[in-house]
C-alpha cells in the first residue's frame, strides 16, 4: 500500500514496515527526444536492424497465439530451472493468460518475447504482468518492449506506466532505524546471490520513473517474521519452494 493509505490501517491498530519502492513513469513526459533518451533510440534501431517488430495482441489475438506464447514461457522456465509462482506474480495458465491483451516482440515471424498487459480503468495506469522471452530473442528485447509499450500507452491516453516494485529499495540506513529496515537494507546491498535487488532497481531507473514507497501492514509485535514467511509461501507456491 502507499503512504496515503496508512492512516486507514492505523485506526485498526496495525503496524507498518516499508517493503520497497514502486516505479511509475508519467507517460505525458515520455518521448524519444533529447540526449538522455539516446539509449532508447539506439535500442529501437537495433531491434529494427535485427528484423524485430513490436505488436499489441488483443484478447482474441492472445487466444489465437496461445501455443506460441506457451512455447516462449516454457523456454524461459526451462533455462532458469524455475517453476511457476503466483499471488503477486503472473503465471502461465491458459485460462488466466487469455483474459488480458499482450505485447510481443517478433523476429522472423515468430514471437520472441511477450508481456501480458493490465490496462487500468479510466486509462489512469498501464502495467505488465507476465513477462518472458526466448534465449534467441533480440538483444535487450524486454527493454525495447517497455519503450514501445510506454510510447503506445501515451498514444492511447494512459497517464502512468507502472514498472512495479523494487523490493527493499529505499530503506533507512540510520543506526536508529527499525531492525527490519537495517536488515532489509543489508539484504538489498549484499543479497545478490539470492536475488538481484540492485540490478532490478537499476533496470527500472533507466526509464526515469517516480519512486513511491510501499508498505506492509501487520498486527505488530513478533508477528512480522511469520507474516513475511506466509507471503513468501503464497508467491512461491508453498513453504518448501521458498528457497528453491
Amino acid at each position: 500500500m502507499g503512504k496515503d493509505s496508512l492512516h486507514h490501517f492505523a485506526d485498526f491498530g496495525l503496524t507498518f514496515v516499508k517493503l520497497g519502492e514502486e516505479a511509475r513513469v508519467p507517460l505525458r513526459a515520455v518521448s524519444l527526444e533529447g540526449a538522455e533518451r539516446k539509449p532508447f533510440r539506439n535500442a529501437l534501431r537495433r531491434l529494427e536492424r535485427e528484423g524485430g517488430t513490436f505488436r499489441i495482441l488483443s484478447r482474441e489475438d492472445v487466444a489465437a497465439e496461445l501455443g506460441a506464447l506457451r512455447a516462449v514461457s516454457d523456454d524461459w522456465l526451462s533455462r532458469r530451472g524455475a517453476s511457476e509462482k503466483g499471488f503477486s506474480l503472473g503465471f502461465f495458465q491458459p485460462e488466466y493468460v487469455r483474459r488480458f491483451p499482450a505485447s510481443v516482440i517478433e523476429k522472423d515471424g515468430q514471437i520472441a518475447a511477450f508481456a501480458t498487459l493490465w490496462p487500468g480503468p479510466g486509462k489512469v495506469e498501464l502495467s505488465v504482468d507476465l513477462m518472458r522471452h526466448v534465449e534467441s530473442a533480440p538483444k535487450n528485447a524486454m527493454e525495447v518492449l517497455f519503450v514501445h509499450l510506454m510510447l503506445w500507452g501515451a498514444e492511447q491516453g494512459y497517464l502512468w506506466f507502472n514498472l512495479g516494485m523494487a523490493p527493499l529499495s529505499g530503506l533507512e540506513a540510520s543506526p536508529l532505524a527499525p531492525l527490519w529496515s537495517r536488515l532489509g537494507r543489508s539484504v538489498y546491498r549484499r543479497g545478490g546471490a539470492f536475488y538481484n535487488f540492485q540490478g532490478l532497481r537499476a533496470f527500472k531507473e533507466k526509464f526515469h520513473p517516480v519512486w513511491e514507497p510501499r508498505y506492509l501492514a501487520y498486527p505488530g509485535g513478533l508477528s512480522l517474521p511469520g507474516v513475511m514467511a506466509d507471503v513468501s509461501a503464497l508467491v512461491a507456491g508453498g513453504y518448501t519452494r521458498i528457497f528453491r
